[in-house]
């Protein structure tokens, strides 16, 4: 049993809120490794998306 289930991303409460402060590290981490550029202003949701695809695409955190 998964006591910590991942609940989708379009399903946050607050998916629309800014990407939080480790969010953001992360993915800069991940786009200078992938060789890719992190847009402003992104929301949570938005965040945790690119950061799913920059994983997948370095082979990090999976």
């Amino acid at each position: 049993m998964n006591r910590t289930p991942e609940k989708d991303p379009e399903d946050w409460t607050t998916g629309d809120e800014p990407m939080t402060g480790p969010q953001e590290s992360y993915l800069h981490t991940l786009a200078q490794e992938a060789g890719e550029e992190v847009p402003e202003g992104l929301t949570k949701v938005e965040a945790s998306q690119l950061i799913d695809q920059l994983q997948d695409k370095t082979g990090r955190g999976r």
